[in-house]
């Protein structure tokens, strides 16, 4: 915290001041007129507050995103009004849909000529109210100490999302003393904190004990809570299998024996088949969005719903819970395994005779369960015994009848296959734990969620809710600078990455060496699924290639180079394999450019819309 002092500082210092007292050490920021003050305080910094200067503002604001799914941290991105704001909205956006903690920092022309249409003015707050969690406009320099100390604490308690900051030029060179550093808030209607009761919880063990084929859904609030340690503790305990969300994977362990994988459109078969059949349904920390859920009233209709998530606007929005609870689900799940233990102790059946998972999953003190403890004999008991072993059995039919599979080629190299062998090769070479993956939107992030197995938690970064084409690479770069000496992976579509490959100028001079292993099809992959699905082959406007070159296009390689980042391109299977590791080893920047089939089709799929009933398997 910075001291009390009696000298004046502008609202700039104040500003960086405040982002210092708030742990901040890395803020993506792209200058302009009226955020220039603060750009000239960033450089007068004396401690460690590393600015990282992107190529456009959204490429700032998705690499802010990548830092804070990667770490946890609040991210922080600046930029200048106008342009420079609105190019910020995209980010804001996709944060606010997947819940991530963001500050967006943007200048505004001077507080006398607001509202007069002057030069690069935009008023960002009202274009982006609807798409923060919070928002300020900030007309007092006396104010910053507050706004900043409220912004950090609305950005990262409750429901993460992002904040907004809109700073006038002349609010930024004002100089102030301030005397006060850590003022009291003024959130009079903010309570983002609840903990589920002791009897909400002792109804969720009832509802346990009375089923027979219990599934738990498990999303995002599992990563945003850090909840993932308990759930992996709980299911375990109970033998109850764990399905997720796409931005759930990483919350439980993708090899661990209870995990049916993701659910829902492109989900796993066994999955959607298990949720469909259950008769009761633990949806911890999610939103039933309609990726997951196809026709609504049809979505677990066989079974009763739990439902805790920290945000109550959550609740009973898209699917009525029979049991609804607004808590913190990090906290129930550690709360539901302290009952178990109590209940034991004190004689009590739990309602759960021997569920499965008998006392070696327990493992007692709350670090055990954190460290997975006794996990191989409590799975080995679930497959074989206890109250829900029959359901266990059923599920084994599906998974091992209906797996993931894809028709392999000796001819080309299949972007399933790509992904596959990549996880392979990083499990090979003892990267895989150090290895955290990003990607764009489309055919290969649907891929990357089925064939890259996620066993913890912030090692997976897409854009969930939103589906935004270029957030593969500069969310890259976001968790490569907070975490400088793990592998960051960008596995992205040519769509996707031409939509902010301008980051690699980024990614170069700020000697951030992400990879990219680029899977190229010449097209828009999702978008021609659908049309051959949906509507007989036709082509509208989905091919992204010259047509009349018989060499791909663009040349990324050519561009990449000009970049001055490493590059190769491979089309052939039987080079995969080394091109790969040249990737892995290169010092700079890597774009690995693999030609793939356009033919291809992410599957399983449940059109949009539609049931279990009506999956698309071939």
């Amino acid at each position: 915290m910075a001291p009390t002092q009696a000298t004046p500082l502008s609202g700039a210092t104040i500003l960086v001041q405040c982002l210092l007292n708030h742990g901040v050490e890395v803020v993506f920021a792209y200058p302009g007129g009226a955020s220039m003050p603060i750009h000239q305080a960033l450089t007068q910094v004396k401690t460690r507050l590393r600015t990282v200067l992107p190529r456009h503002e959204q490429g700032g604001g998705f690499a802010a995103e990548g830092y804070a799914r990667s770490s946890g941290k609040v991210g922080v991105c600046i930029a200048t009004s106008g342009p420079g704001a609105t190019n910020f909205v995209t980010c804001l956006a996709d944060a606010k849909m997947d819940s991530v903690p963001l500050i967006a920092i943007t200048g505004q022309v001077g507080t006398p000529v607001i509202g007069t249409d002057a030069f690069q003015e935009t008023p960002i707050v009202e274009v982006c109210r609807a798409i923060t969690k919070h928002h300020y406009l900030v007309t007092r320099t006396e104010d910053l100490p507050r706004i900043f100390k409220e912004a950090f604490h609305i950005a990262s308690t409750g429901r993460p999302g992002p904040v907004l900051i809109d700073v006038p030029k002349d609010v930024q060179q004002r100089e102030i003393v301030i005397r006060d550093w850590d003022p009291p808030m003024n959130l009079p209607g903010y309570r983002p904190y609840r903990r589920a009761s002791r009897a909400e919880l002792q109804k969720v063990l009832e509802l346990i004990g009375d089923s027979r084929k219990p599934i738990i859904y498990a999303g995002g609030g599992i990563i945003s809570s850090n909840a993932a340690p308990y759930l992996k503790a709980f299911a375990e305990r109970t033998g109850i299998p764990v399905a997720l969300t796409l931005m759930g994977l990483g919350g439980f362990p993708s090899e661990h024996f209870l995990c049916l994988q993701m659910l829902g459109m492109h989900g796993t078969i066994y999955a959607n088949y298990a949720i469909n059949e259950a008769d009761l349904l633990l949806a911890l920390g999610v939103r039933f969005d309609d990726r997951v859920t196809g026709k609504v009233s049809e979505f677990a209709k066989h079974g009763k719903i739990i439902h805790i998530d920290i945000d109550p606007s959550e609740i009973n929005k898209n699917k009525a819970a029979h049991l609804p609870i607004f808590g913190d689900v990090r906290e129930a799940l550690k709360d539901l395994l302290q009952l178990m233990d109590e209940q034991e102790v004190n004689g009590g059946a739990l309602a759960l005779p021997d569920n499965g998972a008998g006392q070696g999953a327990s493992g007692g003190a709350l670090a055990s369960r954190e460290n997975g403890a006794n996990a191989l004999g409590a799975l080995t008991r679930a497959r074989s015994q206890g109250r829900f072993a029959e359901w266990i059995r059923q599920i084994e039919h599906w998974r091992e009848t209906e797996p993931l599979r894809y028709t392999d080629r000796d001819d080309a190299i299949l972007p399933q296959y790509a992904i596959e062998r990549l996880w392979q090769i990083l499990q090979e070479r003892g990267q895989l734990d150090n290895t955290i993956i990003s990607t764009g939107v489309g055919q290969h992030q649907m891929w990357a969620a089925q064939y890259f197995h996620f066993n913890m938690p912030r090692h997976w970064l897409t854009s969930g809710g939103l589906g935004a084409m270029g957030f593969g690479l500069p969310a890259a770069l976001g968790a490569q600078a907070a975490h400088p000496g793990k592998t960051v992976i960008d596995i992205d579509g040519d769509g996707s990455f031409l939509m902010n490959i301008q980051e690699l100028a980024c990614a170069f001079t700020e000697q951030l060496p992400v990879k990219v292993l680029l899977l190229n099809n010449q097209h828009l992959g999702m978008v021609v699924q659908w049309e051959d699905r949906f509507h007989a082959g036709n082509r509208a406007h989905t091919y992204l290639g010259a047509g009349h070159d018989e060499e791909p296009y663009p040349d990324f390689v050519t561009m990449v180079k000009g970049f001055r980042c490493g590059a190769n391109r491979i089309s052939a299977k039987g080079d995969f394999d080394a091109a790969v590791k040249e990737m892995l080893d290169s010092k700079v920047p890597y774009v690995l450019d693999v030609m793939v089939p356009y033919q291809e089709h992410v599957l399983p799929m449940i059109p949009s819309g539609r049931t279990v009933r009506d999956i698309i398997k071939v």
